[in-house]
């Protein structure tokens, strides 16, 4: 047991291996629930406080931001800019201006700032972790900041967070054009004036998503738009205050108009005379509206030809970061789902409901409607009585392109896209709302259907001419591959190769329908449950696990111009760009890396090669992910807990609504993806990262090791797998379950030595005795077990070609974050079963509130113990009552004492709870 001075860290993390020890005589023991045991003990009997556990907490989540740092550092390095100058400078090394200008003209990557629930750190944490990032010096001191309320974070707040991000990344590709424009002029003084560099694109949909959420109204993005205008046109001004003061004043004055338009669409547009007065100022004519950057930047490239070097280049610099981002602060993508659109157009083509939407009639039907489309005029009366939300963003594209940016193209992502025929419905309305040469309908492919029959879908869709000719208007075809959804219903790594057959079957439909004419525009949003990254283990895998060389060669060698694209999520992803320096690396990193090229002369990759040992693989390990994953016992234990364990990290919500009874059979399809990854991160055990990988080579390990080890896509997922399995503990699996195991807390007072307790021990085994958890996470952890003995049995076939040099350290550190809260949450359990029993309110019982505790919907919990056991209360004194009354006399008590022995504990022991999750996320990487 733990003796008193055993309170420290490093001695917690000592008693977790002697524990560890014991599980060699005991191969059933669970030390990580042994010393959560122990430590409840101590905190039962009073020698350990919730005080002094909030000092461990704090030394943890010291830990755990330093690890944080010192991954952001290992991912984005060498960050100093000097070290990222001379980098670049070497992949600029050729003799032949043409040459020069064609690497340079044409962007690396584009790079999407997207939101959705991943603001796990607070803006202090986050900019404490950035800061030792960007110096490279990551310790305590620099790192650790004082524990605080969260931030509360709202879709404005994730707007001003994209911002800074944005601001950074523009920043940071502003030294890479002058770095690229000082380095033509002086190998070619003559011609340096003609580079028109765009090495990179950005764009955001934060504000604009629509897809799982109802709370973002058609003035937010109006409003959000205008307020991006006001701060690019102020920062273009800026850069141009000196070198030609002229253009800065009319793009400050054009930054004013739109700021003080942005502030109109802020007012409440609730009243038509409201909305009248907003839109007609908006489209009215004015001297200081600007809705074209276009004659701007051929009057600075115009000047910059006369001008002297200085001023040329500072002209330059801006006019390609115009030609870039336009009017605002990188180009916008507003995301619907297919069931949207798909209801929208269902009104044109078939007002009885009685079309099979995927059906060749409608498909005929929905050619015929494209073909007679003529655009209609729109205004914002029209957009404020729409209520068709596809429609209504087509409506506000429609006005933006007219009154705010009239040049800088806009997304438009269809997710759950499966028929052709949805896209062609954007289409349609594109162009009856005359946007069509403006707008990129993307088809997002992330489900298992939508992946196992995506090739099928975009041949259809590439061989309809209307499709066909609206691409090549566009100059290219879009799509978008999400590894977030993909990853919850088929693992992640048959998600990543399905995704890639996906993006070499486009390569193949577009050269079969004769649009090699046009760029392919692939968007991969990065998302699995070692953290938001793709790839933890370097930069380089990160790039190349989205978008294969393999895939790309496939568009390389049929002559189709590439433009990949990837996402930044959130307040996680937006730590790359949280500094000028991070941002710097980060593009620099991608620089590198190249994910436009390929080389088509490159030998075949093993893994594409051997096709009868990988493609067996791969599909073992698909079918033991979804054998898993559709499972009862699966689902139970991820929601086992609902989404207790986890903190509130964005504006959209993470689960639809619920009472408690769907709470008790909740269906993984009720959470969303970034928390369903999240509460793997948080029960131990990265499930649909590792998952199968060892099954799916049992029988033949030593040629699946084989071709692993010779094949990078195949070390790839080895190390993927490897860093996942790193922090994995399928003891802390179990460990969970034995909180709902009856027969524990009926065992625990057995002794009579913890008899302060008894009474709600006993309390606990009986209202447990039906629970059905224990006896999941036994069956789900004895799966895991099977399958990590053969995964063991793999790795030790396959060379570690960078083992990590504090796994040791790491995995104690998790065990211990992982006891110190199995120990808080039998704390909580304890306190919930002892509180004085009370009336029914509100269709709300004691039976009601403790499973609010158990499934960790603490919040919910305390309110209603709050209303039931009030502590606020008028007293006597507060009244000017003529007659005297004795009543309430000293034996009258109040709640008071209730608060403070039951309520008060519960909540201080949850709230360190949340705060050793945000530790274990941190370990991970990010948050899902």
């Amino acid at each position: 047991m733990l003796g008193p001075d055993d309170l420290t860290i490093s001695a917690l993390e000592q008693r977790l291996q002697e524990l560890h020890r014991l599980t060699v005589p005991t191969p059933l023991f669970n030390p990580v629930f042994q010393l959560g045991h122990e430590l409840s003990r101590r905190l039962e009997d009073g020698s350990l406080t919730l005080a002094a556990l909030d000092g461990l907490v704090a030394e943890l989540e010291c830990e755990s931001l330093q690890a944080r740092s010192r991954r952001l550092v290992r991912m984005l390095g060498p960050v100093a800019p000097a070290a990222n100058r001379q980098a670049l400078a070497g992949l600029a090394q050729t003799s032949d201006f043409a040459e020069f200008a064609a690497r340079w003209q044409r962007p690396f990557v584009h790079v999407v700032f997207t939101a959705h629930p991943t603001f796990l750190l607070s803006r202090a944490q986050g900019q404490a972790v950035v800061a030792a990032a960007s110096a490279d010096a990551v310790d305590a001191a620099t790192v650790c900041v004082a524990p605080a309320a969260r931030d509360a974070i709202t879709l404005d707040y994730e707007h001003e967070e994209v911002l800074k991000a944005l601001a950074h990344a523009q920043a940071a590709r502003d030294a890479i054009t002058g770095q690229v424009l000082d380095e033509a002029r002086t190998r070619w003084p003559r011609r340096w004036r003609e580079l028109r560099p765009a090495p990179f694109r950005f764009a955001t949909w934060v504000g604009y998503d629509m897809d799982g959420r109802t709370d973002i109204g058609w003035s937010t993005s109006i409003r959000y738009r205008l307020a991006e205008k006001a701060q690019r046109l102020a920062s273009y001004a800026a850069a141009l205050a000196e070198a030609t003061p002229d253009i800065s004043a009319r793009l400050a004055r054009a930054s004013a108009r739109a700021g003080e338009m942005a502030s109109l669409f802020a007012a409440d547009l609730t009243a038509p005379a409201a909305l009248s007065a907003a839109a007609n100022s908006l489209t009215a004519d004015h001297p200081d509206k600007l809705v074209s950057l276009a004659p701007v930047i051929t009057e600075l490239e115009s000047e910059a030809r006369h001008a002297d070097d200085d001023a040329a280049r500072a002209m330059l610099v801006a006019a390609a970061a115009m030609r870039a981002d336009g009017l605002g602060m990188g180009w916008i993508h507003f995301r619907v789902n297919a069931s949207q659109l798909q209801n929208a157009i269902r009104r044109r083509i078939d007002p009885d409901g009685r079309l099979d939407l995927a059906s060749q009639a409608a498909l005929v039907r929905m050619r015929e409607l494209l073909a007679e489309a003529r655009p209609l005029r729109s205004n914002f009366a029209a957009l404020a009585i729409e209520n068709s939300t596809a429609i209504r963003q087509f409506l506000a594209m429609a006005q933006i392109l007219a009154h705010v940016d009239a040049d800088s193209p806009i997304r438009m992502l269809v997710a759950e896209c499966e028929q052709p025929t949805t896209v062609l419905a954007a289409l349609y309305f594109a162009r009856l709302l005359g946007v069509d040469d403006k707008v990129d309908v993307s088809p997002l492919f992330e489900t298992e259907s939508a992946l196992e029959h995506g090739g099928r879908f975009l041949d259809a869709l590439f061989a309809e001419e209307s499709y066909r000719d609206y691409a090549r208007k566009r100059g290219r075809v879009a799509v978008q591959t999400g590894f977030s959804d993909a990853g919850r219903f088929v693992g992640q790594i048959p998600a990543a190769l399905a995704i890639e057959r996906l993006q070499g079957r486009m390569a193949e439909a577009m050269a079969a329908n004769g649009l090699t004419d046009v760029a392919a525009l692939v968007f991969n949003t990065g998302g699995e449950s070692m953290g938001r990254g793709c790839h933890p283990s370097s930069f380089a895998d990160r790039v190349d696990w989205q978008l294969s060389p393999w895939a790309r060669r496939r568009f390389v060698r049929a002559g189709i111009r590439l433009e990949p694209e990837v996402s930044f999520q959130g307040g996680d992803g937006y730590l790359a760009f949280g500094s000028p320096e991070l941002a710097l690396a980060t593009l620099t990193r991608f620089a590198q890396a190249a994910p436009a090229t390929a080389d088509p002369a490159a030998p075949a990759d093993p893994f594409y090669r051997r096709t009868d040992l990988s493609l067996d693989f791969y599909r073992a390990i698909r079918r033991f992910q979804h054998e898993l994953l559709v499972s009862d016992t699966y689902a139970r234990a991820v929601t086992a807990f609902g989404l207790g364990l986890l903190n509130d990290t964005g504006s959209r919500k993470s689960r639809r609504q619920s009472d408690l009874a769907a709470d008790r059979a909740m269906n993984l399809r009720q959470i969303r993806a970034i928390p369903h990854n999240a509460v793997l991160q948080q029960l131990g055990y990265p499930v649909n990262v590792i998952a199968g990988f060892g099954t799916a080579a049992d029988g033949n390990a030593e040629e699946i090791a084989e071709l692993l080890t010779g094949s990078e896509r195949g070390g790839q997922a080895v190390r993927l797998v490897r860093a996942a399995n790193t922090l994995a503990s399928i003891k802390t699996v179990a460990a969970f379950g034995e909180l709902f195991n009856s027969a524990y807390w009926a065992s625990r007072p057995y002794r009579g030595d913890e008899r302060q307790i008894e009474p709600a021990c006993l309390a606990l085994a009986e209202y447990l005795t039906g629970d059905d958890r224990a006896g999941v996470f036994r069956r789900l952890a004895s799966r895991l077990r099977v399958d990590a003995l053969k995964l063991h049995r793999l790795l030790a076939l396959i060379p570690d070609q960078a083992p990590a040099a504090d796994r040791e350290q790491g995995r104690r550190m998790m065990g211990v974050l992982q006891a110190i809260r199995l120990a808080l949450f039998q704390h909580m359990f304890l306190r919930a079963v002892s509180i004085p029993a009370f009336s029914r309110a509100n269709d709300i019982s004691r039976e009601d509130v403790l499973e609010m505790v158990f499934t960790l919907r603490v919040d919910e919990a305390l309110a209603q113990l709050r209303r039931a056991f009030p502590t606020s209360a008028p007293e006597l004194a507060d009244f000017s009552v003529a007659e005297p009354s004795d009543y309430p006399d000293d034996k009258a008590t109040g709640y008071a004492a209730i608060q403070q022995a039951f309520v008060d504990p519960i909540e201080r022991a949850h709230g360190l709870a949340l705060r050793i999750g945000t530790a274990i996320a941190n370990e991970f990487g990010a948050h899902g």
